[in-house]
């Protein structure tokens, strides 16, 4: 006798949003609070702030415009930069 084909929809179908809570709380749910997190830190910058881009690059904040900063990456040079690429304060590390 065969199986009722009900009970293997909702077999499947259960499965499907297991996976799919699975797939939530593993995967978007922490990149949406990591992107948050960010889009936070981004707010709470000001001038004179040093930070790091995703590219490396360590520099002092000289002005901050609405999608745009401009860093001091080193006496008389001063770069612009996508708000977006920056990554994180930096912080130097003291030699012994």
């Amino acid at each position: 006798m065969q199986g009722d084909p009900i009970g293997g929809l909702i077999s499947a179908i259960v499965w499907m949003v297991l996976l799919l809570g699975i797939f939530y709380f593993l995967l978007w749910r922490p990149q949406q609070q990591q992107r948050k997190k960010h889009e936070e830190f981004l707010s709470n910058l000001k001038k004179g702030d040093k930070i790091v881009t995703t590219g490396g690059i360590v520099g002092e904040i000289k002005s901050i415009e609405e999608k745009t900063v401009t860093l001091k990456v080193c006496e008389g040079c001063l770069i612009r930069v996508l708000k977006p690429s920056v990554s994180s304060y930096y912080q130097e590390e003291e030699q012994k």
